[in-house]
This record gives structure tokens, C-alpha cells and sequence, in this order.
């Protein structure tokens, strides 16, 4: 079982090993992701991300069973490896903080790569849990219902993240995003690029043939569509803030 950017070591809940395991809420977990530049937004996230961030896709492998590689959307929050221009000592300054980072400290996890079930799992090297102080996850050999709420935000997370992964594929089999690279020059007169990334190709979307915008209309990908056109303004955005 792999870890994913923020977290330290899943161990997956058990009601019986960890029966007295408590979370300490009080503890801030923004420090986690300080040194994330980007992370993952869903598509359901694009409304109100896309007035703060920059949204991007990356490379994520390749579609199962296809030659064509699958694509994944991010929320970019810093234009420098290690650089989280939102996370300001233990406070997110956004005003909307993406999914990905409101779940932690716990995730839903593969046991195995065999198996398509899966689990919730907790961060066991967040100090926030422990025995003594916090929510309990567990009373009476039963999930407490603020386990059972973070485990609906979990699973929602899942669907959300599925239906992304629907949309990217089609956005690759459209051919509709290209290589990308955003030139960058600081208030000090440094400059930098920034690559590795995807991004709309616009010309492409120009000529797409009536029936296929017609097509992205009903299904909602217009709309995805143009809040990612229009969150790529943020990058100069980014780029000031690197002067404050």
C-alpha cells in the first residue's frame, strides 16, 4: 500500500485494534502539505477553485487495457518544487481549500493490488492520534459518528475522483490538451519556467465539429472546460505572491 503526497504510513481501521484510538482535531494539519506545489482537484472542485488556483493536468500512467495515457487535474499552489504559496504556518490562506487536503489525516486505500475493495485508512505517524484526547473513532466496537462522517467524505471523495478520471479520458481521447510551459519573471527579475504540465489546446477546441461541442455541452465538459481556461490567469497570480 503506497503512500500519497501528505501522509506518513496508512494502516487501515480496525475496530478492535483500535478501539481506544482517539483524533485530536485542535491540531492543525495544513504543515502536512507545505511542501506540496500542487495537488489533486476533482472536477466537482473546478467552480471554486479556479478563482484562487491555476488549474493544470499531469500524466498519471496509462488507461487500462489502452495505449493512450490517462491525465489528472491539479490545483497548482506554487510555482517552485517544495513551494506552497497558500500554507502560511499553521493557516491556509485560500479561501477554498481543495478536497484532497481536507481529508487528511485519514484516506480510503487499496489493502492490496490484487483487491478492489477498499478501506479507510489513517496517517498512524500523525501525532494527532492517540488514546487520551480528541474524537473517539470507536465506541462500543462500533464507528462513533465522527468516524462515520469522515468516512462519507471519504467515499464521496472516491466518486468524485472516478468521475474526474471519466472526464480526463475523454478530454485525452478528444485530443484536446497539450504540452504546456509557463515563463515566469519574479519582481527581483529572476526567471523561471515551469513545465510538465498539460493544458487546453486551444486550437484544437476551435475547430472541434458542432455535433462534438453539442456532445461536451450535455455531459458538462464546456463548463470544466472554461473554468480551467479561465484559472490559468492565476498563474501570474502565483507569481506575484512570491513578492509579498
Amino acid at each position: 500500500m503506497s503512500n500519497p503526497p501528505m501522509y506518513g504510513e496508512l494502516l487501515p481501521l480496525d475496530r478492535e485494534v483500535h478501539k481506544n484510538l482517539k483524533l485530536d482535531t485542535e491540531q492543525p494539519v495544513v504543515g502536512r502539505v507545505a511542501d506540496q506545489n500542487s495537488v489533486f482537484l476533482a472536477a466537482v472542485e473546478f467552480a471554486d477553485a479556479c478563482k484562487e488556483y491555476p488549474i493544470v493536468f499531469v500524466r498519471a500512467g496509462n488507461v487500462a487495457a489502452e495505449a493512450k495515457p490517462a491525465v489528472a487535474p491539479l490545483a497548482v499552489l506554487g510555482l517552485r518544487a517544495g513551494s506552497n504559496l497558500f500554507v502560511d504556518g499553521d493557516r491556509w490562506t485560500g479561501n477554498y481549500a481543495p478536497a484532497y487536503v481536507r481529508r487528511y489525516p485519514f484516506v480510503m486505500a487499496r489493502l492490496d493490488d490484487s483487491s478492489n475493495n477498499l478501506a479507510v485508512c489513517y496517517d498512524s505517524k500523525w501525532p494527532a492520534f492517540n488514546e487520551t484526547t480528541g474524537e473517539a473513532l470507536f465506541k462500543d466496537g462500533e464507528p462513533t459518528e465522527f468516524l462515520l462522517n469522515a468516512k462519507s467524505f471519504l467515499e464521496n471523495f472516491e466518486q468524485e475522483a472516478e468521475r474526474t478520471r471519466l472526464i480526463c479520458n475523454l478530454l485525452v481521447e478528444m485530443e484536446l490538451l497539450q504540452d504546456m510551459r509557463f515563463e515566469a519573471t519574479l519582481p527581483n527579475g529572476e526567471k523561471f519556467d515551469v513545465e510538465g504540465f498539460l493544458a487546453l489546446d486551444e486550437k484544437k477546441y476551435a475547430e472541434l465539429p458542432d455535433a462534438k461541442v453539442l456532445e461536451l455541452h450535455r455531459n458538462g465538459l464546456i463548463a470544466l472546460i472554461e473554468m480551467h481556461r479561465l484559472s490559468m490567469t492565476n498563474m501570474n497570480r502565483l507569481v506575484a505572491k512570491y513578492a509579498v
